[in-house]
């Protein structure tokens, strides 16, 4: 099945770790993935659709007019619909809330259209199932790739107090939420450190930050020169649909993770096994202390870490679903 997929940009992470990480997967099985990144203006996406005719196109994310999915259906032959976030809904910092009845009503639209819907989590699946019937449905979550992560981390040649943070600019935010946790945590833990790996950083007066601008090269190495990777994302409905990425990556580079019980964290960290799930200060303290006075604790729950990621989290299992599901639809 030859396949193209509209997406914002074949350089966006969601496109990355989404579609393109599936391609060898999918080449394997016979199949074909095309990446075409959707004009900005409305009369480029006018003379694109036509050209779409009696494609398989994947609609990745994107929320199209009513007039747009249209005629969009009228030419593809099979329309499938990937999201790994609440789409449906404005995001956990925005001014005007998080409820946008225009983004609803387009998200409504697109999965009555579609022939498949691919959702990153359960969470996004049950809304999407508000929607569309609970057969079209698929859940394949975001994956990385293990040829990019060394199976076992390398020796510890710190103290165990580097926790590591791996985001975009605008996932900074969930850090600068917490600041009074992490200044307290740093006031309490002699010699903390906090590695950022981002295009930009946080300050703070009483933790060290240690930056490390983010590049593809150097991603990998900059994790596994951490202790401890930690997330924290704010309780809402937005954050119930994020898919996790920086969690996986900590568990594929072999971390220990803590991170707070919402959303997929406490699905994808096994608590007391491959991390912590801690809620309060205290129980962050506590998790970082416990961690960074024990080597060989760190490398018990990141070898378990990985394990889990093997299991679920890894191109190779999100491929064989990709393939599976096209096979349905063929």
């Amino acid at each position: 099945m030859d396949l193209v997929a509209l997406v914002k940009d074949a350089d966006h992470v969601c496109c990355r770790y989404r579609l393109e990480a599936f391609r060898s997967s999918l080449e394997r099985a016979g199949h074909s993935l095309s990446l075409r990144a959707l004009p900005r203006r409305w009369w480029g996406r006018l003379l694109l659709y036509p050209r779409l005719r009696n494609k398989n196109v994947i609609i990745q994310r994107q929320l199209l007019a009513r007039w747009e999915l249209a005629l969009l259906r009228r030419q593809a032959r099979l329309l499938i619909f990937d999201f790994d976030d609440a789409i449906f809904l404005r995001d956990s910092y925005s001014a005007k809330g998080q409820h946008d009845p225009r983004r609803l009503r387009r998200f409504a639209a697109t999965l009555e259209a579609c022939d498949a819907v691919v959702a990153g989590n359960d969470y996004l699946a049950a809304e999407a199932n508000e929607w569309c019937s609970s057969n079209r449905i698929r859940v394949i979550p975001t994956c990385v790739d293990p040829l990019r992560y060394p199976e076992q981390a390398p020796p510890p040649t710190s103290d165990g107090k580097e926790l590591v943070w791996i985001g975009s600019s605008s996932t900074l935010q969930g850090l600068e939420q917490i600041a009074p946790m992490l200044e307290s945590l740093g006031r309490e833990i002699p010699g903390l450190r906090l590695r950022v790996i981002c295009d930009r950083f946080p300050k703070f007066e009483h933790l060290q930050v240690v930056p490390c601008p983010w590049s593809a090269a150097r991603e990998v190495a900059d994790l596994a020169a951490g202790d401890i990777g930690i997330s924290w994302i704010p309780d809402d409905l937005w954050s119930r649909g994020k898919c996790g990425l920086k969690v996986l990556q900590y568990m594929a580079s072999a971390l220990p993770v803590i991170a707070n019980p919402v959303g997929v964290h406490p699905e994808m960290i096994r608590h007391g096994e491959t991390g912590f799930l801690a809620t309060t200060p205290e129980e962050w303290r506590d998790a970082i202390i416990r961690l960074s006075r024990d080597a060989e604790l760190r490398r018990g729950m990141g070898a378990a870490a990985r394990r889990r990621a093997e299991e679920r989290y890894f191109v190779p299992a999100g491929g064989r679903a990709w393939v599976e599901l096209l096979e349905t639809l063929a």
